[in-house]
């Protein structure tokens, strides 16, 4: 029973993860800024990481499960 949280925020933070690298990705192929105001490069680098660790989050909440 308590496995429910679990896959609940392991499924949150993985689609949270995988959405932002998604989008991170359009972005700069596209050559548009990841975040206005921001070098293209430190907010495309940011926004990666904080993605790819969402996804380890959610991946890590699964094995928890």
């Amino acid at each position: 029973m308590e496995s429910g949280p679990a896959i609940f925020v392991g499924t949150v933070f993985a689609l949270f993860g995988g959405g932002l690298l998604a989008w991170t990705t359009v972005r700069v192929r596209h050559g548009e800024p990841v975040a206005h105001g921001v070098s293209r490069v430190a907010s495309a680098a940011l926004a990666s990481v904080a993605g790819t660790g969402a996804l380890a989050l959610g991946m890590w909440c699964f094995t928890r499960a």
